[in-house]
């Protein structure tokens, strides 16, 4: 009876905390955006209700929703999702003034509000509408020839989009979506269940070879599937970024699952080996590549798609400097792409590097909570699919704000919640719904 009353008073505390942060949250991101009128239009007018109450309102639903629905839930993953989601709607609203005010027509900001009460929705849906994630077990394989079809559909002919020389997009009309940002989930999911069921035989270690114990040649056969897999995407749809995502998703699943580092250092010598191949074949990888190596050179810096984009989001990082110009007193709007690939570059300059090292502290404490869910399980499954979710945003911020400070090439990926773009939006939400599904159901089993 004691034990039942104890978990009845952590219950609500544990959403009565969600709220105080989640509004915490929604106050930083209302003065954002106040912040931002003032600086540059000198004067907060109807529009800071149009970019703030939508998203305030569709959090809050989903606070309510989780009381009811997931009264277990982690209590910090929707305040931080809302706090980086609120950061990039007012710096993408920031450069929409830049662009108004030198006569541009194509804006970023209201979209990024409507598809983020669209995410937030599928979220909620998650939460109302999956009452227990193991049901996803049932269906591994299912998941697995999803994750595989959604992957292949950018080139398939009449149906893809080739957009700054990368076949990420599939398109109807005027409408573009990316479906590799639902493949992530999918294959997540594929993943989880797999080494599940064949954990212990991927455990069975091989023979010695200069004192290493190497997997045995038959249990290397996932990591093949999934390196050729990742070099199909990487030559077909010329995009670095998503293959390195699944591959690097894989072998960090597989690593949890066996704890062998064997699989992680073969695959990665793989990986390495198979990109620095397909580079040497020229086109546009081998020109991400030159232009990592040598950004400045005037051949690179001067070519078509060449590092030009990449040096402009340098020195707007320098412009900023420790604490940078203050929101609205930058020109972030001079590096192309500002509001989706190089939206880091804008943060950079307008909050500097102590801004920048507080959303990188988000984005840990974010990755920290979702690997906490995982540790919290004795479900094998559920930790494998907690971790899977977690490294997903992990892999992605890596290899996005790496690219755009010059530590690895660029890529076609974009910042979780925080860069212009529903596809990665609604995949983003629908990951945060699912880890809070997830972690409702760690005080059932500690019952």
């Amino acid at each position: 009876m004691a034990r039942s009353l104890g978990i009845a008073r952590v219950i609500p505390r544990n959403r009565n905390i969600e709220a105080l942060l989640l509004l915490f949250a929604l106050g930083i991101n209302a003065f954002e955006i106040a912040q931002i009128q003032l600086s540059v239009l000198e004067v907060i007018n109807g529009d800071f209700m149009t970019y703030w109450a939508p998203i305030a309102i569709a959090s809050l639903v989903l606070h309510v929703i989780l009381r009811f629905k997931a009264r277990d839930a982690d209590s910090l993953i929707l305040p931080l999702a809302v706090l980086l989601n609120g950061l990039g709607v007012a710096m993408i609203y920031r450069l929409d003034l830049a662009k108004l005010a030198e006569g541009a027509t194509d804006l970023f900001a209201f979209k990024q509000v409507i598809w983020t009460v669209i995410a937030i929705a599928a979220a909620a849906a998650v939460i109302l509408y999956v009452p227990n994630h193991l049901f996803l077990r049932k269906y591994v394989y299912v998941s697995g020839a999803i994750g595989l079809v959604l992957l292949i559909l950018p080139v398939v002919p009449f149906l893809g989009r080739r957009i700054n020389g990368a076949s990420l997009w599939i398109g109807i009309g005027n409408f573009t979506f990316q479906p590799g940002e639902l493949a992530k989930i999918a294959l997540t999911v594929f993943f989880a269940g797999y080494l599940v069921q064949r954990k212990d035989s991927l455990s069975v270690t091989g023979r010695k070879l200069l004192g290493v114990q190497l997997p045995r040649a038959r249990e290397l056969g996932p990591i093949l599937v999934f390196w050729l897999a990742s070099i199909i995407v990487l030559v077909l749809e010329k995009d670095l970024g998503t293959s390195l995502l699944f591959f690097g998703l894989f072998l960090v699943m597989i690593y949890t699952a066996t704890g062998r580092a064997i699989y992680v250092a073969v695959g990665l010598g793989m990986f390495v080996v198979s990109g620095l191949l397909v580079a040497q074949m020229g086109g546009y990888v081998q020109g991400r590549i030159d232009s990592w190596l040598n950004p400045f050179d005037p051949t690179h810096y001067d070519a078509v798609g060449g590092s030009y984009q990449l040096v402009q989001g340098l020195f707007g990082l320098a412009h900023g400097g420790l604490t940078g110009t203050g929101l609205g007193g930058g020109i972030p709007q001079l590096v192309p792409l500002a509001e989706s690939d190089f939206i880091i570059t804008s943060i950079g300059e307008e909050l500097g590097l102590i801004g920048l090292f507080a959303v990188f502290a988000v984005y840990i404490l974010f990755v920290a909570r979702g690997i906490r869910i995982a540790v919290n399980h004795t479900d094998d499954f559920s930790r494998l699919l907690s971790v899977g979710l977690s490294f997903v945003i992990a892999l992605q911020c890596f290899i996005v704000i790496g690219g755009v400070t010059r530590v690895v090439p660029l890529t076609g990926l974009t910042t979780p919640l925080l860069a212009a773009g529903g596809s990665s939006l609604l995949a983003n939400w629908i990951i945060i719904g699912l880890l809070l599904r997830i972690s409702d159901s760690v005080r059932e089993e500690a019952a």
